[in-house]
């Protein structure tokens, strides 16, 4: 079966235009200049050059710099950290180890049983919002689906969902409601699109030890075997997707089981898997309900370019042009997808996990990145494993210098409630932001984004450990009307910001500087301009670990600025 036999078979074929090997860079890009005016009013269709002719990020995503995100599902309640739904089925793993220790073997208690046990019931959303807007957020996201395939609100395509199991909450449509109380923007992560692949392990069993060839609960359960349990009325099959690809007999080892998750992975991208054909018309029919029921501002696909095909086409495409109804004609819509090929990223707006980038970005981007592991750890809680509060603020600093905005998860336990040394970071940001986040919010990019000796990350899960590797000499440049902004990471030992760029005798600092303040202060401060450096004196009164943000006000120091003129 042909890619577009099985679309048709999934019955969503009709009408979507395939978008072959692509369109080359350049002439879309070209393109997409020469359309911009007319795509504008006309209603987007599920191809890649009408994406990227009508789309452009909003202003309020470009303006809000910083997002926080509530990455909760069932899989917190073992507080093992990420995939548990899938590695509790790989033997030798730590989450087997963990299942085992703690509910027994998978092939008597598999992960179905897990979400019977996630009641969230410490879960306090309206307080956890006003925490994260304290913190600086201008925008939240929750999730609305994992990998382990529970829709968290009320869907009516899938019973596997929130107001039926686990919490009994629409917990979406709670999030979306008080957020937007308290004059947040509202986005919804969907991770689901992996599921089919992704549970397979459940359909496995120990390939070796006391219990070896004993399948898991997924390859034998059926619906009556819920009766008196949580999931009673249930179909397990629902969760696990079935039986649709061909796995090893017997998964021998992780590194195995990861390579067939890959390969799976990529299956969209040569030919529509026949046997997936169900699960992604419910997919799309799931897509198109969250987008309807709660009208997010943004969509977060956990995909390396639009999941299925002209399916992913098709759900992008509507989400445009539903958004741009509900805003009285105006696109005020972000889709992030993870490491857009060049040639697509106009279309929507690229996501980089746990990443960065190395030069500043012409078109408006993402990183998403956690306190710890994105399910809750409880073995990162016990090590203070956690990143510090200078670590979230010099990346926002290095991903706002280059066109960026940081997206940041606070991981949530399994009862709903966060651990108090989350709350003293998330206070901690808080206290910072308060200060000096008004040099962050509504800037963009300046000709350079900053200096110093430290090296930024770069690429996907490319970031470091929990303590900031940067120091004082390391500065990060945004501009704000006709002002340069000086991001300091760090806080010099000797109270002297020394600014290289911006020093006389180098043209990357070109223009005259008449005044330095703090944000929010009038008083001036203290400065030298030299050959070398632009040298300004902070106030010993203000010193903190994780430094401080400089206005600089002159004449001529914005123009040849990325989208100025020079």
């Amino acid at each position: 079966m042909n890619r577009r036999d099985a679309l048709s078979t999934i019955g969503l074929a009709g009408g979507l235009a395939g978008i072959g090997a692509g369109v080359p860079g350049a002439a879309m890009a070209q393109g997409a200049a020469m359309a911009q005016g007319a795509a504008a009013s006309r209603p987007f269709t599920p191809d890649w050059p009408s994406l990227v002719a009508g789309y452009r990020a909003p202003d309020w995503f470009r303006d809000a710099k910083f997002g926080m995100w509530a990455h909760w599902s069932a899989q917190c309640v073992p507080e093992e950290g990420d995939w548990y739904a899938r590695d509790m089925y790989l033997q030798g793993s730590r989450a087997y180890k963990a299942h085992v220790a703690k509910y027994g073997h998978p092939a008597d208690v598999g992960f179905i049983e897990i979400v019977g046990k996630w009641k969230g019931e410490r879960w306090d959303p309206a307080r956890l919002l006003d925490l994260y807007k304290r913190a600086g957020a201008r925008y939240f996201v929750a999730l609305a689906n994992h990998h382990d395939n529970v829709d968290t609100y009320a869907s009516s395509h899938h019973p596997w969902n929130t107001t039926r199991i686990g919490p009994k909450k629409d917990i979406i449509g709670i999030w979306e409601k008080l957020a937007r109380e308290r004059g947040l923007r509202f986005g919804v992560s969907n991770h689901s699109a992996h599921a089919w692949h992704w549970y397979q392990t459940a359909y496995g069993y120990d390939p070796e030890g006391p219990r070896a060839g004993e399948r898991y609960d997924a390859y034998r359960l059926t619906a009556a075997d819920g009766r008196g349990k949580a999931w009673q009325g249930l179909d397990p099959q629902t969760l696990y997707t079935g039986r649709t690809i061909p796995l090893p007999d017997g998964i021998r080892t992780i590194a195995e089981a990861n390579a067939v998750h890959e390969r799976s992975d990529r299956i969209w991208t040569e030919w529509a898997a026949p046997e997936a054909a169900a699960f992604v018309r419910n997919w799309a029919l799931r897509c198109r309900e969250l987008v309807e029921k709660y009208r997010p501002d943004l969509i977060y696909l956990d995909n390396f370019d639009l999941p299925f095909n002209e399916v992913g086409l098709e759900m992008a495409a509507h989400y445009y042009n539903a958004n741009r109804a509900w805003n009285g004609g105006k696109l005020e819509a972000v889709l992030n997808v993870k490491m857009v090929p060049a040639e697509k990223r106009l279309g929507l707006v690229e996501d980089v996990e746990r990443g960065g980038k190395s030069h500043i970005e012409t078109y408006p981007w993402q990183t998403d990145t956690c306190l710890g592991n994105w399910h809750y750890d409880r073995a990162l809680y016990d090590r203070d494993g956690y990143k510090s509060a200078a670590t979230v603020i010099h990346t926002l600093c290095d991903v706002v210098s280059k066109n960026g905005n940081l997206l940041l998860s606070v991981p949530v336990r399994g009862d709903g409630s966060i651990d108090e040394k989350e709350e003293r970071i998330v206070e901690d940001i808080a206290a910072w932001m308060g200060r000096y986040g008004s040099a962050i919010y509504g800037s963009r990019p300046w000709r350079l984004h900053g200096e110093g000796p430290t090296r930024p990350a770069s690429g996907m899960f490319a970031e470091g450990g929990p303590v900031s590797p940067y120091n004082a000499r390391d500065i990060r440049y945004v501009r704000k009307g006709a002002a340069v902004h000086a991001l300091v990471l760090g806080w010099p030992d000797d109270g002297i910001v020394r600014l290289s760029l911006l020093g006389s005798g180098t043209p990357i600092g070109r223009g005259d500087v008449r005044r330095v303040t703090l944000p929010g202060d009038n008083a001036p401060l203290r400065f030298r301009r030299t050959a070398d450096a632009l040298e300004v004196d902070v106030p010993a009164a203000r010193r903190n670990p994780i430094g401080l943000a400089l206005v600089i006000e002159g004449n001529g120091l914005t123009a040849g600025s990325l989208g100025e003129p020079g």
